[in-house]
């Protein structure tokens, strides 16, 4: 029984570990970008620092505010459906801030307002993603097998920090 619970693990390891990896190497990613984006966004869109650091921080009052909410659906629709729902809804609020100044153009609003808006939406849309993850880790995966499952799936963690500072948006001039 053994050697066949490892190699079933291990298989579901194979298959669920990179991809959720890859998930939340996006979703940091994202959230340590907006401080490298800085460099050149402050300028390009004429932000002063407290208007960007507002923008920065509204993410996390969404996502503070969003968490329970969205673990409650995540519970009445299933991990799966939540997971993708919140993949989906983040990706396109995410794009959207390529367009803020044809959003800003398009509704009159001025550009930080649309910062602040989509920032408000994105942590919106992103609550729930780490919780949701490992509740659905612990559908799969026996409590003698978690912790280095959960290990593995935080190493997004610090290989999203390595790109993200080395990426051309924070290093060019």
């Amino acid at each position: 029984m053994d050697d066949v619970e490892e190699r079933v693990i291990g298989k579901v390891m194979r298959r669920l570990i990179p991809f959720l990896i890859l998930c939340y190497f996006v979703a940091y990613l994202d959230r340590v970008n907006v401080s490298f984006a800085k460099l050149h966004m402050n300028q390009a869109l004429g932000f002063s620092e407290a208007a960007f650091g507002l923008g920065a921080g509204l993410f996390f009052i969404a996502y503070f505010l969003f968490e329970v909410p969205s673990n409650l659906f995540l519970e009445r629709v299933g991990a799966r459906i939540w997971i993708a729902r919140i993949m989906i809804t983040w990706g396109i609020v995410s794009a959207a801030f390529a367009f803020i100044p044809s959003i800003s153009n398009a509704t009159g609003a001025s550009h930080e307002t649309v910062f602040y808006t989509l920032r408000l939406l994105l942590g919106g849309c992103e609550a729930g993603f780490f919780p949701g993850i490992i509740f659905y880790l612990t559908l799969w995966f026996p409590a003698v097998y978690r912790a280095r499952v959960i290990s593995f799936f935080m190493l997004a963690i610090p290989i999203s920090s390595i790109v993200g500072s080395r990426s051309p948006v924070c290093c060019s001039t």
